[in-house]
């Protein structure tokens, strides 16, 4: 996926990827009162690795346990909440709140495209809440820095969503806030997590812009 957007990606706009079949197409982000703020907590992602590899092996497993059940399952993309409730009794718990993590998520992805395409940013605001809490609570990729600034986060005004990003254990948050809230998020960002870690934080506003491209030589003169 990083690879994808790094050349995909294109000014104002997200970027929708079917990793199985790797179609993909832009989605406007018509975010004129509104910006993503990203949180660098400052906490380096030391479990992301060997966590990563036990969480796919949990979904893994999970996947493995409903093809039995359902014909044509080959990934966690291919059963919906439903079905994979009525197989509760085909795995445990664990591997069951991995999978319902999996499934929400891509029910979520699926959702926000429609709020940002209908610039509903309020949805889309709590869709990013409720993908953090399962990704605390189900996933269990989170950590106490990620949590604490997410927390933080949406008890500011003008502040419609957080999350952590990338692989979680460490690294950033993402915000979606109100333009006029900015100077107040910063500040209250800065002070709570100082008081909290003994750290400062680094905040960057961040914005849809074009993917790299191959830069043409400049002619030599003779």
């Amino acid at each position: 996926m990083d690879q994808f957007i790094s050349v995909m990606g294109a000014k104002d706009n997200a970027l929708f990827l079917d990793c199985r079949s790797l179609e993909y197409r832009q989605v406007p982000l018509r975010t004129s009162d509104y910006l993503f703020a990203a949180c660098d907590s400052r906490v380096e992602r030391g479990l992301a690795s060997s966590e990563y590899n036990q969480r796919r092996a949990e979904c893994e497993e999970g996947v493995k346990a409903l093809s039995q059940r359902y014909e044509g399952v080959r990934a966690l993309r291919d059963v919906n909440i439903s079905q994979l409730e009525a197989a509760t009794d085909l795995m445990d718990e664990r591997v069951f709140r991995r999978c319902r993590h999996v499934v929400t998520e891509n029910a979520r992805v699926l959702s926000a495209i429609d709020m940002m395409e209908a610039g509903e940013w309020g949805g889309f605001g709590a869709l990013m809440t409720q993908s953090h809490d399962s990704l605390r609570r189900d996933y269990e990729v989170s950590c106490r820095e990620l949590d604490f600034l997410v927390d933080t986060a949406r008890e500011i005004d003008g502040v419609l969503g957080a999350r952590l990003t990338g692989a979680g254990f460490g690294g950033s948050t993402i915000n979606l806030l109100h333009v006029s809230a900015i100077e107040q998020f910063q500040a209250v960002i800065l002070e709570s997590y100082l008081k909290k870690f003994d750290t400062v934080p680094r905040i960057f506003a961040c914005a849809a812009a074009d993917g790299a491209e191959r830069m043409r030589q400049p002619h030599k003169r003779h």
